[in-house]
């Protein structure tokens, strides 16, 4: 019987442990996004426009101290931008012409980060530093404002704009904010953060259209505003 007893007591006190380990809450990131291009001086794709995005979810820290954090979780994001590049009028006429593209993309996407915490800097208030990246997949997208994109430049018709672009993303991401613990464990954070693209989204313009050395990757800076439960 006491070591029925003894055992119950330990696992409910690991579990009271492992449950102070690891903090849940909900985030929202208003944004300005903007898309990084290169390619060959004929084409001279550039980029025209930034964009104001929204995106947010579910973010889960876990410590492994006091002060570090492995930080997660699973977020809709919101991307793009606009872009300008030169093209021919039409496939019956050579002239260049420059084109844009109003680009619109949302992804799921899963940070994998560090969170660095410093001690209290005034009553209840820590300052963060994260550092790392994350995995992203396109769900949706749009072009000028249409799911479906209709080239002035070719004769092929309407192509779906979420085909325009690979699913997969990965970006480098670096941020710092601040927490401030408002209830036994209720935390309030504000912060901003930078993602950097790292891969290649463009699949039209390389394999539809043979333009060589197209990149379009994605940018953003964006508002951490969120609570930790």
């Amino acid at each position: 019987m006491k070591k029925t007893l003894f055992t119950l007591l330990l696992v409910g006190a690991s579990a009271s442990v492992a449950s102070a380990q690891v903090e849940i809450g909900l985030k929202v990131s208003p944004s300005i996004t903007y898309l990084r291009t290169e390619s060959r001086s004929e084409q001279n794709f550039q980029n025209d426009k930034s964009k104001l995005s929204i995106g947010g979810g579910l973010i889960v820290d876990y410590f492994f101290g006091e002060n570090y954090a492995f930080s997660t979780g699973f977020l809709l994001a919101g991307k793009g931008g606009t872009i300008s590049y030169r093209d021919v009028a039409s496939d019956t006429n050579t002239d260049l012409v420059t084109r844009t593209q109003k680009i619109g993309l949302q992804y799921l996407e899963v940070p994998v980060t560090v969170k660095l915490y410093t001690n209290d800097v005034a009553t209840d208030t820590k300052i963060y530093f994260q550092v790392g990246g994350s995995a992203n997949v396109a769900i949706a997208s749009k072009i000028n404002g249409n799911k479906f994109y209709n080239d002035p430049a070719t004769s092929e018709g309407e192509t779906k704009a979420l085909k325009h672009f690979i699913f997969p993303d990965a970006a480098l991401l670096l941020g710092a904010g601040v927490e401030y613990q408002v209830g036994q464990s209720t935390k309030l954070l504000a912060g901003i953060s930078y993602h950097r693209g790292l891969v290649n989204l463009d699949r039209y313009f390389d394999k539809t259209r043979g333009f060589d050395g197209v990149t379009i990757k994605n940018n953003e800076i964006a508002l951490d505003l969120g609570i930790k439960f």
